[in-house]
Parts: structure tokens; C-alpha cells; sequence
């Protein structure tokens, strides 16, 4: 059936009817004052969002735009960079570092596993020359499930004293109850099509005054990226260049959707669907791909052992036009993705295990009882 897609992936994710209608208005002069009021509500729900006072920064971009503008404008050629890589997105980050000459020292981890905030606290109390200028976090790694101890990592961060902390925020940022001012986070990246319900082509900077003192003196080349004249006209609510006005018309809508419902029952709600899913993924059988103690609040990665994850999901785009997610790099064909970010309900999550156990069921896979994952779930969506 045509037009019945579900999107079970940590992105793009489901977006509100309310946002796809924003979506197909008549576009408006991005000069004008009905434009830039509608700037002055989004740049202040941002802040709200983000729990914080500092600048909130909206680009044309995805998240790894945010990202590479949160290294780029608060960095020097040179610069020592503390890393932490235990999944693709903080591979990336490093790869980004590298690209503009800065001198990076790899914290890893094996994926599916957690970083040790010890080995963090190591690096930085030997820095006692503070030669380290910053120090980038994925929080939530997208490509296996895993959410970092973030809270640790930046505690240590702080009591180094110099170093700033860059943290990778795409699939967090309202999914968790990441309080920016409150942990004192410097550099915050994340992007549209994540938790904030609406399509990619948006990505938001959050920046703090320490963030800011290190923009002064920092040399890397930025010109479209350059977050200095995104601060200046977010001040007049405008942007320095022609932004995506639809998206911002959508996104004006996703964010109060999300105000009506609230911080806390939005992160209530992620973490239930969290722990629905990886109560049916056990009860169904199947390995998950990290352990309860680290899991993301946006996404879990299973790995098959008697059927082939590409199967799985094969099998549900085909017959119940559901998509997950699959393994990237060396986990490609080894595990797949469940989605439960954004614009996703109980109802949403209930489907998709019922579509899983289905699937399992076909592919001749013995350790799952007909109705074991629905029961799951449901027993832990009943509890609340």
C-alpha cells in the first residue's frame, strides 16, 4: 500500500501532521517582521529545549554541520583535542578534527561498549601544562545504541579548567534530560530530524561564554559555518544567510507540540519506549547489542544470531512497510536498529515489535513464543 511507510530508524524520524501542514505554506520574505518575530519564539523555545541561557544557534545543515561549526569556531591549527570514539559518529569527529590540522588524541572503546569517564579523568589531571583545548563527546552513539556517561566525562572536563567541551548531542537532544547550563556544557550539536520531529536540513549549536572567549582568539578557516555571525543577527532575530523558511515554519510547530507536552513527560516517554522495546527484543530471544546500563534512550541495536539481521528488516519493509535501521561499517548485516525517537507513541512501538515477532516467526527463528515480545512491551507500557 502506497504511502504507509513507518519510519522505526533513529532518523529521519516520524514528523507530527502539524509540522508537515507548517511545511506547505506559502513561503514568506525572510526579511520581514512576521519572519523574524517567528525567529524570536523559536530561538527562545530552543533555549528552553536545551535547558540553557547561552546562544542556541540555528544553521542550514545537518548534524555533523553543527558539529564540524562546534570544532571549527572555537579551535587554533595545532590545537590538542581529546577525542572519545566507541561508534561511527565519534570516528567521525576525529576525521573532522584531523581534516583542519588539529592534533587529536583518540579516546576508544569497543563498539557496543561504553567510554570509560576514568580514562578521561586520566588524560585531562596529566594535562597539567593544559595543553588540551577541548575535548568532543558523543553522547548518544546513533550507531550502536550506547549513551556515555556524559554527566562524568564533563565533570572532569570542568576540573581541567581550560579545556572546552564539545559534545555530540544528535540523537539526545530531546530525548534525554540533558541539562546544558546546569552540567555546564560548552559546545552542544544536534539536528531537525532527530527528536525534534521535523525533516533534516536544520542544525542547532549551543554555545557558552567560555565556548565564546576561545572564538576570539581561534584561527581555523570558517566562512558559511562561521557561528560569530549567526550569534550577531540571532540577536536582531534574523539569520546571516537565506535560511530553509519552511523548515522553519515546521520547526516553530514541532517545538510547541513539544512545550504542550513538557520536558519531563517527553523524556518520561523515551525512556519508557526504551526500556518496551529492550524488555520485547529479550523476550523474543535475541541478543541485544549493548548492555541495559548504557542504553540510549533513542535507539537499541539487536544482534541476531539464528536469522540474519538483513532478513529481519527486509522482511518487515517488504510485508509491513516498517523501516529499521541496519549496522554501519563493520557491523553492517550483523545487527539492526530499533528507532523510538521524536514523533513515536507506545502504539508505534507495539507495531513494531508485533511486526518483528512476525518476521522471526517466518524466518523459522525457535526462540520466540508467539505474543512473548507484545507481552513484554505491554507490561512495561502498562507500568509506565
Amino acid at each position: 500500500m502506497d504511502d504507509k511507510t513507518m519510519l522505526m530508524i533513529p532518523g529521519p524520524t516520524p514528523v507530527p501532521e502539524r509540522a508537515l501542514t507548517a511545511l506547505g505554506k506559502h513561503p514568506i520574505g525572510h526579511r520581514t517582521g512576521e519572519f523574524s518575530a517567528l525567529i524570536g519564539e523559536v530561538n527562545a523555545a530552543l533555549k528552553w529545549l536545551h535547558q540553557t541561557e547561552n546562544d542556541v544557534l540555528t544553521l542550514a545543515a545537518s548534524g555533523t554541520g553543527a558539529m564540524e561549526a562546534g570544532i571549527i569556531n572555537f579551535l587554533s591549527a595545532g590545537d590538542r583535542v581529546v577525542v572519545g570514539s566507541n561508534g561511527k559518529f565519534g570516528d567521525r569527529w576525529a576525521q573532522v578534527a584531523k581534516a583542519y590540522g588539529l592534533n587529536v588524541e583518540m579516546i576508544e572503546a569497543e563498539w557496543g561498549k561504553p567510554l570509560d569517564p576514568e580514562a578521561f579523568r586520566a588524560v585531562l589531571e596529566a594535562d597539567t601544562d593544559k595543553t588540551i583545548k577541548a575535548v568532543v563527546i558523543t553522547h548518544s552513539e546513533t550507531s550502536t545504541g550506547v549513551l556515555n556517561d556524559l554527566e562524568a566525562i564533563v565533570g572532569y572536563i570542568k576540573a581541567h579548567g581550560t579545556a572546552l567541551s564539545i559534545v555530540d548531542a544528535v540523537t539526545s537532544l530531546g530525548a534525554y534530560d540533558l541539562k546544558v547550563d546546569e552540567l555546564g556544557i560548552d559546545v552542544v550539536g544536534s539536528g531537525s530530524q532527530k527528536g525534534y520531529m521535523i525533516p533534516p536540513g536544520l542544525a542547532f549549536v549551543s554555545v557558552s561564554e567560555k565556548a565564546w572567549t576561545a572564538y576570539a582568539t581561534a584561527n581555523l578557516p570558517r566562512f558559511y559555518l562561521d557561528l560569530g555571525k549567526y550569534r550577531k543577527t540571532a540577536a536582531k532575530n534574523s539569520t546571516p544567510f537565506t535560511p530553509p523558511i519552511n523548515l522553519y515554519f515546521a520547526l516553530h510547530a514541532a517545538l510547541q507540540m513539544m512545550q504542550n507536552e513538557g520536558l519531563e513527560a517527553i523524556f518520561a516517554r523515551h525512556d519508557r519506549l526504551k526500556r518496551a522495546t529492550r524488555a520485547a527484543v529479550k523476550a523474543m530471544g535475541l541478543p541485544l547489542f549493548g548492555a541495559d546500563e548504557c542504553a540510549s534512550p533513542a535507539i537499541t541495536a539487536v544482534a541476531p544470531v539464528s536469522v540474519k539481521a538483513e532478513d529481519i528488516r527486509s522482511l518487515l519493509s517488504k510485508k509491513f512497510d516498517i523501516a529499521l535501521a541496519g549496522g554501519q561499517d563493520h557491523l553492517k548485516g550483523k545487527i539492526f536498529r530499533i528507532g523510538h525517537l521524536g514523533f513515536v507513541s507506545d502504539r508505534d512501538v507495539l507495531t513494531a515489535i508485533a511486526a518483528i515477532e512476525a518476521a522471526l516467526i517466518e524466518l523459522g527463528h525457535d526462540g520466540v513464543a508467539p505474543g512473548a515480545g507484545i507481552a513484554a512491551a505491554a507490561q512495561v507500557l502498562n507500568a509506565g
